[in-house]
Formats: C-alpha cells, sequence, structure tokens
C-alpha cells in the first residue's frame, strides 16, 4: 500500500484527533523558554517558536520534526524585545515593525497573534517548505488535495503557482494545510500534516509559488486601523495528515467558539427548512413555473425540490406555488440586496428602490465616488445604510414581504453571504468591511426566522444563519470566468423563457475542467466542515445539464458528499431530462433525509490513483464509495457509487452514465 493511501486511511483518526483538544495544555500556556526558543505544547507534540524570526518547528510524538513556517518573509522583523510569560501566554514585541507578539497554547493548538501599532503588512506564515511535505489543502469551493510536486498545478495551466488568493473573500474556508510523508521512531510509517486557520481573515491573503518544482504557501496580512485589521492571528494544530483534516480541525474550532450552527436546529424553530432534505434545487423558467410544470415533476416520482425564479415578469404566480408546496416542494425567489440603478434605466426589478435609496445608499470608495455594481451596473448598495433606515423606512422588509405575496416560503438572496464585502466611506454610512459583514448577518436572520434562506455560496461567518447556497461547492477556476463573458460559447440571457446562458451545454477547456472537476484533486473540506449545519451545492449557472462531460463525476461527487444536485428547468427539458433527474433524485432522497443532518465523519481514496472515494456520515448513519475510474474496484464498477444506509442489509447502486436522458 503507498505512502499516500496509508495517510488518508485512519481519516476517522484524522477527524477524531483534531476535535478532542488538549486536555488541560491551557495550564501550560506560556510554555516555556530557552534562549529565543519558545516550546508550548499542542496536540500531538510539541510546537517550537522562535521568537527571533518567527519561524515555527514541531517535534511530534512519534519523533518527527516538522518544518510549519519559515521565517517571516520580506526583509525580517528587526530585532525582538524581551519575551514575558503571564497565564495568557508569552508576549514579546518587534519595535521596529510595530508589533506585539502573543503566542499560547488553545485547545490543543498553537496560537499566535500580531498586533500591530500602525498600518502596514507582513509575509507569515511561509509554509510548505518542510522537505517531507507531499500535498496541499485548499479550500477552493468544496476542496481541492493538490501534490506538491503535481505538473499541472505547478504549471501555467493550472493558474495557481504565481496567484495569491484573498482568503475572506475567494476561499470557501479561512484555512489551508499540508500533509507530509515519512516516518517516525523505529521505522515506523505515520501520517503527519498541518492545518492553518485565519479567523482573521479579513485583510488576509495567501500566495502560492513553484519552488523547485514545489508548490509553497506564504500568507500575507495588511494591518489598517480604517478597516479594523490591526490584529492578527493565526493557529497551527498537528494532524495525521488526512487531506480533510484542516477542515475538521476548522469544524472544531467553530465549535468551541459557538460559531458552528445546526441544521437540526433551524429544522426545529422553522420546520419548513426540513424539506431541504432531500431535495435537488432547479431554477425554473417558462413551463417549469407553471402549476402543471409542477405536476409533471410530481408525477415524475420527485418528492423533494427547491425550486426557485427571477424577479423578472413571468414569476411563479401563487396557483403554482401553492401545487409546489402541496407536492412537498420549497419554492423561493431570487432578490438581491445588494445592486441599485437609476429607475428610469434599471435592467432588472430587483436594482429598483423607492425613494432615494439610489444614488445615496450607494458605497462609496475613499474618494467619494460609487462602488460599481455588478457588471458595470449601478453601484453595490451599503448594508450600513438600509440598517440604519430599516427601523423607520422598512425598504427591505417591504421588498421581502412584496416578493414572498404568492406564498413563497423560501428566499435566494444574492451575495448576501459571499466574501465580496465593503469598506464604504458614504457620509452616514461609513463601515469596514468587518461591519459590513454584521450588517448582513443581521438582515439574513431577520429573514431566517420565517423563510428558508439560501445566498450564493455560504461563508463560515453566515452558516449558523442560512439553510443553504448555491455556490460553496464549485472550485471555480479562473479560465471559467472567462468562458461565461464568451456569449457566443456561453450563450447570452435569451431568449427570455430559456436564456441560453443556463440552458445551453457547454464544454469547459480541458485546463479549466481538470482544475474543477478532476477526482483526483477533489476532496470535501466544505463538508467536512459544515455538513449538517447547511446544505450546499454548486453555483446556480452551473445546472447539472449544462456540463455534459461532467455529468458522470458530478453526480458521483453528489453521492459521496451526500449534497444535490442544481438544474434549470423548463418545459423542454422537463420533458427530455425529467427522468433521468427524478431517477438521480430518487436515489438520493432517502440518503439525505437520514445523513443532511449529520456531519461528514470520515473521508479517505480506497486507490492509489484516488479514483475511488470512501466518505461515513454522522456514527455510520450513511457510508458512501463512489469509483470514478474505469475498472472495476472490490465489486464496484467504474462510473458507478454505492451507498448503505445503517438499516440497509444490501448497498443502493447508481450507475449515473446508464440513466441515459
Amino acid at each position: 500500500m503507498t505512502s499516500k493511501i496509508t495517510r488518508a486511511i485512519a481519516a476517522s483518526l484524522a477527524l477524531t484527533a483534531t476535535t478532542l483538544g488538549l486536555a488541560g495544555c491551557d495550564s501550560a500556556a506560556a510554555g516555556s523558554l530557552e534562549g529565543s526558543r519558545l516550546e508550548l505544547p499542542v496536540t500531538g507534540g510539541t510546537a517550537v517558536v522562535d521568537t527571533a524570526s518567527l519561524a515555527v518547528t514541531a517535534r511530534t510524538g512519534d519523533g518527527r520534526r516538522l518544518v510549519l513556517s519559515e521565517a517571516a518573509a520580506g526583509g525580517g522583523l528587526g530585532t525582538p524585545g524581551p519575551v514575558t510569560r503571564t497565564d495568557d501566554g508569552a508576549n514579546w514585541s518587534y519595535p521596529a515593525k510595530g508589533l506585539k507578539v502573543t503566542a499560547r497554547s488553545e485547545q490543543g493548538r498553537l496560537r499566535i497573534t500580531l498586533r500591530s501599532d500602525r498600518d502596514g503588512s507582513v509575509s507569515w506564515p511561509v509554509t510548505g517548505s518542510d522537505p517531507t511535505a507531499s500535498a496541499v489543502q485548499l479550500p477552493r469551493g468544496e476542496g481541492l488535495d493538490i501534490p506538491v510536486r503535481d505538473a499541472f498545478w505547478n504549471g501555467k495551466e493550472g493558474g495557481l503557482a504565481g496567484s495569491t488568493v484573498d482568503v475572506g473573500a475567494e476561499l470557501a474556508l479561512p484555512l489551508w494545510g499540508y500533509s507530509m510523508t515519512g516516518k517516525g521512531k523505529g521505522n515506523r510509517k505515520a501520517g503527519h500534516g498541518v492545518s492553518y486557520l485565519t479567523p482573521t481573515d479579513i485583510g488576509t491573503s495567501l500566495r502560492f509559488a513553484s519552488t523547485g518544482g514545489r508548490l509553497r504557501a506564504t500568507a500575507a496580512h495588511a494591518f489598517s486601523a480604517g478597516e479594523g485589521t490591526r490584529d492578527y492571528d493565526i493557529t497551527f494544530a498537528l494532524t495525521d495528515g488526512n487531506p480533510v483534516a484542516p477542515a475538521a480541525d476548522y469544524r472544531s474550532y467553530l465549535s468551541q467558539h459557538g460559531q458552528l450552527g445546526s441544521l437540526r436546529e433551524k429544522i426545529r424553530k422553522n420546520p419548513a427548512n426540513g424539506r431541504l432534505l432531500g431535495a435537488f434545487h432547479a431554477y425554473v423558467w417558462g413551463e417549469g413555473r407553471t402549476a402543471s410544470g409542477v405536476e409533471r415533476l410530481r408525477k415524475l416520482g420527485v418528492d423533494r425540490m427547491w425550486l426557485g425564479y427571477d424577479a423578472g415578469p413571468g414569476g411563479m404566480d401563487a396557483k403554482a406555488v401553492q401545487a409546489a408546496r402541496k407536492a412537498g416542494y420549497l419554492v423561493g425567489p431570487y432578490d438581491t440586496f445588494a445592486n441599485g440603478q437609476d429607475p428610469k434605466t434599471a435592467d432588472s426589478p430587483t436594482s429598483v428602490w423607492p425613494d432615494r435609496v439610489y444614488p445615496d445608499f450607494c458605497v462609496r470608495k475613499a474618494d467619494g465616488t460609487p462602488e460599481t455594481g455588478f457588471g458595470g451596473r449601478g453601484c453595490y448598495l451599503s448594508s450600513r445604510a438600509f440598517e440604519k433606515a430599516e427601523p423607520g423606512k422598512h425598504y427591505l422588509a417591504d421588498r421581502t414581504r412584496r416578493m414572498v405575496a404568492n406564498g413563497a416560503d423560501s428566499y435566494f438572496l444574492d451575495v448576501d453571504a459571499t466574501g465580496e464585502v465593503f469598506r464604504d466611506h458614504g457620509k452616514g454610512h461609513e463601515m469596514t468591511k468587518a461591519g459590513d459583514r454584521r450588517n448582513r448577518l443581521a438582515r439574513m436572520r431577520r429573514l431566517a426566522g420565517n423563510l428558508v434562506l439560501g445566498s450564493e455560496s455560504a461563508q463560515p461567518w453566515a452558516n449558523r444563519v442560512l439553510a443553504f447556497d448555491h455556490g460553496s461547492g464549485t472550485p471555480v477556476a479562473d479560465g471559467l470566468w472567462a468562458l461565461e463573458r464568451d456569449r457566443e460559447k456561453w450563450g447570452g440571457y435569451y431568449p427570455q423563457n430559456a436564456p441560453k446562458a443556463f440552458f445551453k451545454p457547454v464544454r469547459l477547456p480541458d485546463g479549466v475542467a481538470t482544475a474543477m472537476y478532476d477526482p483526483r484533486y477533489r476532496v470535501p473540506l466544505y463538508e467536512t466542515a459544515l455538513h449538517g449545519s447547511l446544505v450546499n451545492a454548486e453555483r446556480w449557472e452551473l445546472s447539472y445539464e449544462k456540463l455534459p462531460r461532467q455529468k458522470t463525476t458530478r453526480a458521483l461527487l453528489a453521492m459521496l458528499y451526500n449534497t444535490p444536485l442544481n438544474y434549470v428547468l423548463d418545459g423542454p427539458s422537463l420533458r427530455q431530462h425529467g427522468p433521468e433527474l427524478a431517477a438521480l433524485q430518487r436515489y438520493f432522497s432517502p440518503l439525505h433525509r437520514a445523513a443532511g443532518a449529520d456531519r461528514m465523519t470520515s473521508f479517505r481514496w480506497l486507490t492509489a490513483d484516488r479514483t475511488v472515494q470512501h466518505t461515513v456520515f454522522g456514527d455510520g448513519t450513511l457510508t458512501v464509495t463512489a469509483n470514478f475510474g474505469t475498472r472495476a474496484h472490490d465489486g464496484l464498477p467504474g462510473g458507478c457509487v454505492d451507498a448503505r444506509l445503517r438499516t440497509d442489509a444490501q448497498p443502493r447502486r447508481l450507475c449515473p452514465a446508464r440513466l441515459g436522458g
């Protein structure tokens, strides 16, 4: 068995080790100091911080020495001040940089906080330099595990080497990780890895470089008084090297800090959330928005669906909504509180607001000019301006009331829970990016009280208020945006009843397809962190039928991760693809109903080429094995998936390509 498999086999151990923490370690929070070597206990070993440079190493319990970070990059930090040790940790400073540092053991992790007395930046930690580092974990969408020597990702086509990622805006989770190969005491094989969490994700970025044909990642943080980012927190945790261990570490962190939502609790507060369990999702057009279209789905045997529609003319009327709810489906309009345009020329009813919301509520840059809206349309609207006005004007409450007057019981609020937040300099509604998040959370929390709430993607800071998202499941490669802008290839927003942008099948360029959907690189980081908190799906413009060449892979990933498929439907597509959709949903529904509110407790590869993958949910409520390869493995044919509920005598098999459609 190869070392790659060995480090992945004990997945349950990875999830356990990173969630238990180190009992009693806080009593030694400040560690021990010898010269510039500060030693602090962590779960699985000892972390060693060089107070002269912020280089971090670790000694594992089985005798390994791991490099967790090189010294801070960019010319160094200058001469450090003396180290003092208190019950709260070890403290020192770098006067030349205006930095004060605290390092401590906290719940089994090494936590280092940098506080700056001036605007500036620091490039640290510098990761991936350990010679045994074998793979890097990156939460782009659902998640990637990339061998550090992989030629595709080190090259231009992969688009990662040489790129800089905004942690708060572009990653689905504020973390990354590395897995290490090698042996411990007595020449024993042992899996090792490290998890890096960045709770202060606003102002933090991650730059990837190919050094000697190996991927390295260096974090950087911008200290800004105006943005409120003068504090920078990083935690380090030792793991067993499983590819989802950093996400398990993060789930544990969220739980320990009271920041982990529960889908069961959301269902208890609003029982309609329970209808997400077992449901596929679809945006409907034309006949799909009618009572007869809903009835067609029901007659096909589809027992659960989430149906969404845009706010333009021809939305779902009360009769169609009533038919959907009678069938057990959820129904919700698309809306956005983020865009404002001149009512005389606005191209969407969601961009039209009363009074002087436009232009008075526009987010303003430092020079006073408005922040241009998505696609060059109007402006982005300030969440602070809305929150200040809402008690008296009720702009948002009135909008929502109109949108659900047809009886809709769900709501899709575009961009509110994404990483795209703003600093606003507008007079009377100034805010930082962190303030923007707080305002968005406040208004989403109000909506979630009575509606099944979703957003374009679900950043972790929104996981307690959202019930679902359409976007965090997709590891978007930059080449996708270029393709979507090519209207000839991708399709435009016409005809009105079936826009080609949604319905026209396309072929992804080979590099984009590899970066997004090659199962050898895909790992369920997001589900490991947040499965059981909310329901995660792919981006709304990437319907199941939009990418014909990826259909089998996407179906297998959905079943393996226990996440729904997303569709667009009109009359013709209902007739053409309805039976296939129904067959897939019938397979998915009982599995998701049983385990959709459980955590993902295990992920592992069963073959050296990573094409056969295995997941477990809850304490064995559901186990799933997917074969993305072409050869059978242990009786499971290529292109097929076996799922087994605890109560099943035999596994349930699905081979998506055989369904046709």
